[in-house]
């Protein structure tokens, strides 16, 4: 399958900014194209696009809505919408609405993962990494039954291992590892 066959779904919260940075500086521009939904005030959201921007191979972005995803593109979640992605001919777009928060956040990761689990199915790959609560454990489950393959960051390298235990009892992690090696990880499952 081509770059563009694949997305790539990134969830975090407390403690994901460095996180997210340690995933992105490691993945080569010929990567699929990225979504990722940080939980942060809209303040912040663009000055943390433009820092990862500036870090690795990888482009990013704060989403404006209606964006084409491309390969070896990161698009994050602006802190004032929920993001989702939709089908659009062979590959797919950003969606932004300012819906009613979901599990107390907005933008929220359960939203994400759910819009990739109905869009993109087997062809997505979901990463959830440290964050308090238990947003995204829903959606990465969704995603994990429709056939994506799924990546828990493990307890010893989360800041707060609330979001990724959450997702691991639920039963929606195909895998739990190092924050160091998820970039691996999810580029060994492209090859695969």
């Amino acid at each position: 399958m081509a770059l563009t066959d694949w997305l790539i779904a990134i969830g975090a919260s407390t403690g994901g900014t460095e996180a997210i940075k340690e995933v992105i500086v490691r993945l080569p521009a010929a990567v699929p194209g990225i979504v990722i939904v940080q939980h942060m005030p809209e303040t912040f959201t663009p000055t943390f696009a433009r820092r990862l921007d500036g870090l690795g191979a990888v482009r990013v972005v704060e989403a404006q809505g209606g964006e084409r995803i491309q390969p070896g593109h990161a698009y994050l979640a602006p802190g004032h919408s929920h993001m989702t992605v939709k089908r659009s001919g062979a590959g797919w777009v950003t969606e932004l609405a300012k819906s009613a928060p979901v599990n107390r956040h907005r933008p929220a990761v359960d939203v994400l993962f759910h819009s990739v689990a109905k869009e993109v199915g087997r062809q997505a790959i979901g990463v959830i990494l440290t964050g308090m609560g238990k947003d995204g454990a829903a959606g990465m489950l969704a995603m994990h039954r429709a056939g994506a393959w799924t990546i828990g960051q493990d307890q010893d390298s989360c800041v707060v291992y609330g979001m990724p235990r959450e997702a691991a009892l639920l039963g929606a992690v195909d895998e739990v590892v190092s924050l160091d090696t998820i970039a691996a990880r999810v580029l060994a499952r492209l090859r695969a």
